[in-house]
């Protein structure tokens, strides 16, 4: 099974495609880090006017934490369509190619060959987390330092203490790679029915976008489907940073998303080792 691994990582990382993403990521992060650099100090004046009025907050707020998590809230809404940019590709990129019957007629079982490609698949979406993470954190505590962490939420404002940070980033990573992978399973289904890449990256980035509308919308009907819809405990990565942490509800979402990994991956085995391949 590792060795099969190997071979497909080694596929993934010999397209060009592949580094759109790491490309992308690494833009983003730079740009914002920038515009915070160039103009940091006139948006937290602007952000914490009706704060500074009511308190009188010192340190500094607009330091490497802070940066990162502004980093994570925009960059993980949009990563979802450069993993589906591999994703989609690791079955429905060997049809286009002509090769997927070769491999299919080698003494490996499909089942091996699927799992492999979608270890394979959960590796990558690892190693552009951790680009993410190693590029925004590390790279924005450099630029701005390190200090209490300041959360705006909705109704409330949290600072949280520097030794209270980096477990809570951890966490938000682990919880941030099961999404990811969920989006990456997605992906992977829909490849296993296309003979053309391009199919499998809309499909996936369509469902998305519906399920995304549909979490956004607060009317009754939608309420209702909400907690069933795996968009809707995508984000709950931000629930490291509560405090204190509702820890069920974390708990509940990364079970929910698990268990659709399994699913999508299950039912991706099932009808590739049924499939009739022709190309």
């Amino acid at each position: 099974m590792w060795q099969l691994t190997k071979i497909e990582l080694f596929k993934i990382f010999k397209k060009p495609r592949t580094y759109i993403a790491f490309a992308a990521i690494a833009a983003i992060i730079f740009l914002v880090q920038l515009a915070f650099y160039l103009d940091g100090e006139k948006y937290m004046s602007f952000v914490m006017a009706s704060v500074e009025s009511s308190f009188s907050l010192e340190g500094n707020l607009m330091n490497g934490y802070f940066i990162f998590f502004v980093i994570l809230q925009t960059l993980l809404v949009h990563v979802p369509l450069l993993i589906s940019l591999v994703a989609g590709d690791m079955i429905a990129g060997e049809a286009n190619m002509g090769t997927l019957r070769l491999l299919a007629s080698r003494p490996v079982s499909r089942t091996s060959i699927i799992l492999s490609k979608f270890l394979a698949t959960c590796i990558y979406v690892l190693l552009l987390l951790s680009f993410m993470a190693l590029l925004g954190l590390f790279g924005s505590m450099l630029l701005f330092g390190s200090s209490d962490l300041m959360v705006f939420k909705s109704d409330k404002l949290l600072l949280i203490d520097r030794a209270d940070v980096w477990w809570r980033y951890a966490a938000a990573y682990g919880f941030a790679a099961l999404s990811m992978i969920t989006v990456a399973a997605l992906a992977f289904l829909f490849s296993v029915f296309a003979e053309n890449s391009i199919g499998p990256i809309i499909a996936a980035m369509s469902v998305i976008v519906v399920l995304t509308i549909l979490t956004t919308m607060d009317l009754p009907f939608f309420n209702d489907m909400k907690p069933w819809l795996f968009t809707n405990h995508m984000l709950n990565w931000k629930g490291f940073f509560d405090r204190p942490v509702d820890k069920p509800e974390v708990l509940k979402s990364a079970l929910f998303l698990i268990g659709h990994i399994v699913f999508f991956v299950s039912l991706s085995v099932c009808i590739f080792r049924k499939k009739d391949i022709l190309s």
